[in-house]
């Protein structure tokens, strides 16, 4: 079990820069924006090989209490009383606040050991800070500027004398064998609920309010025995509606955590059917190539014959992706699950399945015994050998003669007839057309001298005929 410290403070005093100064990432979305942070985020600081521990980013904690920023608050508070040590972080700028005082006052009922950061200390006196915040009565005030880097080794080096050796966290590790699931589509169709049902406790902020989860959220859930890492997304919109620069930032976020994940969990809303923005959503998926389940959310809601609309609308909208396997669940009750993490499981393990050689030549063989390719121009493609390419998705590298000229048509139907033959459900399959080279094209052949003496003789014969 590892240490946990918490980043905690009223809004934009700079927890999220410093949350990705300590874990050397870019996992924290950062703006001048208030607000922007509003799930916790966990990531892992690592001073060296055997010595690191784990950081939480929190939202602002503002005077409301409803809404989201209320939501938030309670995020925030929650990390803060799971932590080993919290960081309470304010503004050098803006010295002293009432709310800093409210937070300052939970933070000692809440009796955990606590830290002052002053943050943004660069272009400030830093003797003039210090005296300001002095009345807030801690023996030790530390001072950085997460921006630029300044301070850090000063605060790791405090932070790692007042951690305890074993914490209460878990390690969030990069073991190859936990399976990556991200939770795509447009706003407001329930992603966040559903993260939230499978985790039993309300880990996201969920809410009816569109563009409610702005940043890329990694969750890690062991599950009847099998390990799992959970990402909940901000909703996805078409370009041009993407107005807000933060919105800008949220896309580029999901974008990288469908590449990064192993199977992508496609949301629609029963009620509304495919629309284009789902259709936007669908391409991020197929152009990263990954493994794909469309899960149907709010399906309790709707009578008979809105379900049957609803089917009627979805497979004929989806009907270019008909190897994804469809489920209808409802996040908010939990009904579906099991039905969805079984079309997750058969979907990973075919996109993750490991080919031998012979197998794949013996189904090529088999293919192209069954339905030879048609001639095209009196010519016909020569498939020559198949071998693997890589997985996630399956990649079937064939090599042979004219296969430019190979219709569109026959590579459709080597690919339904690999994945009908190893069973492949819910993945993509990419076929790679390779040509084999002439070694001799572009060569001028070079005569001996007793070839050029022979073909001088049969000139001169011919022209003496």
């Amino acid at each position: 079990m590892l240490p946990l410290v918490a980043l905690v403070g009223r809004p934009n005093v700079g927890k999220s820069t410093i949350f990705n100064a300590l874990t050397r990432t870019r996992d924290a979305l950062v703006h001048d924006q208030p607000g922007v942070t509003r799930d916790r985020n966990y990531g892992v600081c690592r001073l060296d090989e055997d010595n690191h521990f784990l950081v939480v980013d929190t939202g602002g904690i503002a005077e409301e209490e409803e809404g989201l920023a209320g939501a938030t608050a309670r995020q925030a508070r929650a990390a803060a009383a799971e932590a080993d040590l919290i960081l309470f972080v304010v503004d050098a700028r803006d010295g002293t606040s009432a709310l800093d005082d409210e937070i300052l006052s939970w933070l000692r009922k809440l009796s955990r050991p606590t830290l002052l950061l002053i943050n943004k200390i660069d272009g400030t006196n830093e003797d003039n800070v210090r005296s300001e915040f002095a009345r807030y009565g801690f023996s030790e005030m530390l001072t950085v500027s997460a921006a630029h880097r300044q301070g850090l080794d000063d605060l790791l080096e405090e932070v790692v004398q007042r951690l305890p050796e074993e914490g209460s966290a878990e390690e969030m590790d990069n073991d190859p064998a936990r399976m990556r699931i991200a939770f795509v589509g447009r706003p407001n169709v329930g992603k966040s609920t559903l993260v939230n049902r499978i985790l039993g406790e309300e880990r996201m902020i969920a809410s009816e309010v569109p563009g409610t989860t702005r940043d890329s959220i990694a969750v890690d859930l062991e599950r009847d025995g099998r390990q799992y890492r959970l990402i909940d997304t901000a909703g996805l919109r078409r370009k041009g509606r993407v107005e807000e620069v933060v919105e800008k930032f949220s896309v580029i976020k999901t974008l990288q955590a469908i590449e990064q994940c192993q199977v992508a969990v496609l949301m629609l809303d029963a009620g509304e059917g495919v629309t284009d923005q789902d259709a936007s959503v669908l391409g991020a998926v197929l152009d990263a190539g990954r493994a794909l389940v469309v899960a149907i959310n709010k399906w309790d809601g709707l009578t008979d014959y809105q379900r049957e609309q609803a089917e009627t609308l979805v497979s004929r909208k989806l009907g270019f992706v008909p190897w994804a396997e469809t489920v209808r669940i409802s996040a908010k009750h939990g009904s579906g699950l099991r039905e969805l993490f079984r079309a997750i499981h058969q979907a990973h393990a075919s996109a993750t399945h490991e080919f031998s050689t012979s197998e794949v030549n013996k189904a090529l063989e088999i293919a192209y015994e069954t339905n030879p390719p048609p001639a095209v121009r009196g010519h016909v493609s020569k498939l020559r050998y198949v071998h693997p390419g890589g997985s996630n998705p399956p990649t079937f590298i064939v090599h042979g003669t004219r296969l430019k000229e190979l219709p569109e048509s026959y590579k459709r139907y080597l690919e339904n007839f690999f994945r009908k033959r190893f069973k492949l459900i819910g993945t993509p399959v990419q076929f790679i057309f390779r040509e084999g080279t002439n070694p001799y094209e572009g060569k001028k052949n070079q005569l001996t001298e007793r070839q050029i003496a022979k073909k001088k003789r049969l000139i001169r014969h011919v022209k003496g005929r």
